[in-house]
């Protein structure tokens, strides 16, 4: 049986061994990627979480509100859900508790909710500094990325709680390419949220969407429906850095 997850343009003939072979990004490029529906398709996870907490308090959770949730911070997805009255301490209790209970639940599932093939991209990118930039809170990061094995391939990994202003506020793209050491021109980024895209977009990076969340994206240079996508190495061979 066929390896499904076989590595991007597995090489078939002797020509394309050679083209393997080359490297698969410019040198002087760097990748950047969100984590949840990008590393992870953990957003049916999510959800279930939400909704399960919220019953705790009697909140049913509407589709409207499992749509305004992604892309966001733990800390406006609180004061969506449950009023802005509350306090800063109550906020972040609200928020610790609900992806207490996600980690629980996706504990068991985390290998077969990696989105496809991007397990062997990060090992064809090695050398490539690569770079982690999400919303999630910092236990959430560190519980997936190790989890997963995947810890190993990032240089940077900056969290929610890194930055002052979240998604789709451009600092989080632009602290994770200062601490790549590349400039943000020279940053590609994988995406699968609006406010994501909006983010690295205002970054002024290259943007790559993922359509593990959205089906259509405005204004990205590349859409995907995972890491196995034929037109990915193409486009990747294409990129040049710029001066």
């Amino acid at each position: 049986m066929a390896d499904p997850d076989r590595a991007i343009g597995a090489p078939r003939s002797y020509n394309e061994i050679q083209f393997a072979r080359e490297p698969l990004l410019a040198e002087g490029l760097a990748v950047i990627f969100d984590m949840d529906g990008v590393i992870i398709d953990s957003n049916p996870v999510h959800r279930e979480a939400w909704r399960v907490y919220n019953l705790r308090f009697g909140i049913e959770t509407t589709e409207a509100m499992q749509q305004r949730m992604y892309g966001k911070r733990n800390d406006e997805i609180v004061r969506d859900f449950f009023g802005s009255h509350l306090s800063e301490e109550e906020i972040f209790a609200h928020g610790k508790a609900k992806e207490q209970l996600y980690r629980e639940m996706m504990a068991s599932s985390v290998e077969r909710s990696l989105v496809p093939g991007i397990r062997r991209f990060l090992e064809r990118l090695e050398g490539v500094p690569l770079g982690v930039a999400t919303n999630a809170e910092p236990a959430n990061a560190e519980f997936i990325l190790e989890a997963a094995g995947l810890r190993r391939h990032f240089r940077a990994v900056v969290d929610g709680h890194q930055v002052r202003r979240a998604k789709p506020d451009p600092e989080i793209y632009l602290l994770t390419s200062e601490r790549l050491g590349i400039a943000p021109p020279n940053c590609i980024v994988f995406e699968d949220s609006l406010l994501g895209i909006e983010a690295a977009r205002a970054a002024g990076m290259r943007t790559a969407g993922v359509r593990t969340t959205h089906a259509e994206f405005p204004e990205v240079d590349l859409a995907i429906d995972d890491f196995l996508s034929t037109e990915l190495e193409p486009w990747l061979r294409s990129q040049k850095p710029v001066v």
